[in-house]
């Protein structure tokens, strides 16, 4: 097999992208109402998150198994896997950020970048806020 040029890897990273955001955007995942009408077990609680993870769940696990028999990723020299098999303090207090600011906000980073789109500005102070955070990380932490 012929290896790709970097225009072509370009091409198909983007149409991935492309892919995932419109999936994102015909889910309803870019609607933060949806996800808190999901996490509000005790009110107006909107189950439908289930199906949109359960989706993605019944595609992913069956094609990591596939996938991972690869030698290498088609646009890749190797499969960047996680190497850690603990559960640390940072990975608890990651995974708590995440899931509060997700329960506060209604967005995480894929569906906060695929709306960006709609020029919202409760959007545009989330990403602002998440890459605030990024870089406050790389700055502390690496």
């Amino acid at each position: 097999m012929k290896a790709a040029t970097p225009t072509g890897a370009n091409i198909a990273l983007f149409l991935a992208g492309l892919l995932f955001g419109l999936g994102l955007a015909v889910s309803g995942m870019i609607n933060p109402a949806k996800v808190i009408g999901f996490l509000d077990l005790a009110g107006a609680w909107d189950p439908t998150l289930i199906l949109v993870m359960g989706g993605g769940l019944a595609l992913t696990l069956p094609a990591f198994h596939f996938i991972l028999k690869r030698p290498a990723p088609l646009y890749g020299q190797k499969f960047h896997l996680p190497t850690l098999t603990q559960i640390d303090g940072k990975l608890i207090a990651g995974a708590s950020l995440f899931g509060v600011g997700w329960g506060i906000a209604g967005f995480c980073p894929g569906p906060a970048l695929a709306a960006l789109v709609t020029l919202n500005s409760s959007v545009l102070l989330f990403v602002a806020a998440m890459l605030a955070g990024m870089a406050l990380h790389r700055l502390l932490l690496e």
